[in-house]
């Protein structure tokens, strides 16, 4: 007899926890690419934009790895403007959105 969605899961649960983190952790990860995208998309190396915007290649480096907690807003949206785009800042809560920068 054939199982059901719910016997295979009862089988073998699943952390949603570890589920949520690994899900964050995907996005981090391609945000950051696509960040890489738009800066060779601009024709600038990590070296060149991160002299244009005033930090060391490091700087970038860590943007573009996904680490912009330890990223200044400035920075971020020098960054941004480096590669052709700007930043919008939102506040949102359920689903109101609120553009605050």
């Amino acid at each position: 007899m054939a199982k059901t969605i719910s016997d295979f899961l009862a089988e073998h649960p699943v952390d949603r926890e570890q589920v949520e983190k690994h899900k964050r952790r995907m996005l981090t990860e391609v945000r950051a690419y696509r960040l890489r995208e738009l800066r060779e998309e601009a024709g600038l190396t990590q070296a060149q934009l991160a002299e244009r915007i005033g930090v060391g290649q490091r700087q970038v480096s860590k943007i573009e790895s996904g680490d912009l907690d330890s990223a200044k807003i400035g920075t971020i949206r020098n960054y941004l403007q480096a590669v052709g785009g700007d930043m919008a800042i939102e506040y949102v809560i359920g689903d109101n959105r609120v553009q605050v920068a």
